[in-house]
């Protein structure tokens, strides 16, 4: 007798992004609740299961689905309205126009629109720091998206939302609480801006709250040399060199940015098991540098793949984000300083264990949450397939995706989105826009 599988994606190249790189030629991946329960030959496997959905990924890759550890999803609302300015100068503007558009309903608005533009380009799962991020979770769970948010810190006379710093922990304590029961392959997350928008008494509440609900924190620091300075001549201390002191450093922290680095900055993050976002893209097109990624991996800091808001690096494109940060770090004269195989765990594998979601998201492995995409490899500029990571890296586009599927359910067939209106979506963004 057949066994059930609720999904069996079958007859593409799999490339499972396991700690082996396991690969397997018409492949597939069989889904049951969810959850990955077996990959392997496709011939065997469609033998074995009567699934109750299909997806023929023949003449394509099949790969887990992309992880955004950095972005601001909302800021869709603002793409293009910012651009050819220093960081200082884009956190000027932003914050104005934050404080005239952000509501819920506009949340909601960018949001949607940010996660249609996501699951075309085959994101599967992104951190999110924003403000409303109730709204943004309605809308994500409607969609059948994986979204990694929770209550923001930053301290500023007027915050968007409303709510006064003195009344946030409060409210982010009762937050944290309706999250008990997580669902798979999500945790609680709390957000702390920056050293700069917060200060180290508030910091270290922020992070006393965050571990006792094991809560992973993230926060902007060492973006650029600005703003190392600021924080210096404000608390002696660089970014890093702060958190470090305040004791903030450590496995349940993912710092975004991490470009501007010393040589013991770096190995403290190392040494406390803290993780990184890197964000080339907007670090480039913002003038702030290129983070020291090479070293923070020889190191053995775990480094994950953002792509920031739409308004800095004006797309959500994770893959794009895999390609910068394989040719970026060569600039210095090695090639073989961030590789295509290294950049596309950065944005699967490694991605997941900067959110403390290695053992359930970043690969296909069964008993892993069932999020993977399909990519069409029937176009002559990925053609021929030699090696599927420097295909990945270096000629695939987002385009490429054909499929993505999270938890199970299929969000995106064929290039159709299945959950989600984008029509209806694309006109609210540009009502509001």
């Amino acid at each position: 007798m057949s066994e059930y599988a609720d999904l069996l994606v079958h007859g593409g190249d799999v490339l499972t992004v396991d700690e082996a790189g396991t690969f397997v030629r018409s492949g597939a991946v069989v889904v049951r609740d969810g959850e990955i329960r077996e990959v392997g030959p496709a011939e065997e496997l469609r033998s074995r299961y009567e699934a109750a959905e299909t997806l023929d990924a023949t003449g394509c890759l099949v790969l887990p689905g992309l992880v955004n550890t950095h972005t601001h999803l909302a800021m869709t609302l603002l793409r293009g309205r910012a651009d050819d300015v220093t960081l200082q100068g884009f956190l000027e503007r932003v914050l104005r126009w934050e404080a005239e558009l952000l509501s819920p309903k506009n949340i909601a608005a960018g949001v949607r629109a940010a996660i249609a533009e996501s699951v075309r380009a085959g994101v599967t799962s992104a951190l999110d720091m924003y403000w409303f991020h109730e709204a943004a979770e309605r809308v994500a769970r409607e969609a059948g998206w994986r979204l990694h948010t929770g209550p923001t810190f930053m301290d500023e006379p007027d915050p968007a939302d409303g709510i006064a710093y003195e009344d946030r922990m409060a409210w982010a304590r009762r937050d944290l609480a309706d999250r008990a029961t997580a669902r798979p392959g999500t945790r609680p997350v709390l957000f702390a801006h920056s050293t700069y928008t917060l200060s180290p008494d508030q910091l270290t509440d922020i992070a006393a709250l965050a571990r006792e609900f094991g809560a992973l924190l993230h926060i902007h620091a060492a973006e650029n040399t600005t703003e190392v300075a600021t924080v210096e001549v404000r608390h002696g201390r660089r970014p890093v060199e702060l958190l470090d002191s305040l004791g903030l450093l450590g496995p349940d922290l993912l710092i975004a940015h991490a470009v501007d680095l010393t040589g013991p900055e770096i190995a403290a993050l190392a040494r406390t098991g803290t993780s990184v976002a890197h964000c080339p893209v907007s670090n480039l097109k913002l003038g702030c540098g290129i983070a020291p990624v090479p070293r923070l991996l020889s190191a053995g800091v775990t480094v994950g793949l953002g792509t920031d808001g739409a308004v800095s690096s004006n797309t959500l494109d994770v893959l794009g984000a895999v390609r910068q940060a394989a040719l970026v770090h060569k600039a210095a004269g090695d090639p073989t300083a961030v590789g295509a195989e290294q950049a596309v765990r950065m944005a699967t594998l490694e991605g997941a264990r900067a959110l403390g979601l290695g053992d359930h998201l970043g690969s296909l492995e069964p008993g892993k949450r069932a999020d993977l995409i399909v990519l069409d490899l029937n176009a002559p500029h990925v053609r021929p397939v030699h090696n599927p990571w420097s295909t990945l890296a270096y000629a695939a586009h987002s385009a490429d995706v054909r499929d993505t599927v999270v938890d199970g359910r299929i969000l995106m067939r064929d290039r159709v989105l299945t959950t989600l209106d984008e029509a209806a979506a694309l006109a609210d963004l540009e009502a509001l826009a």
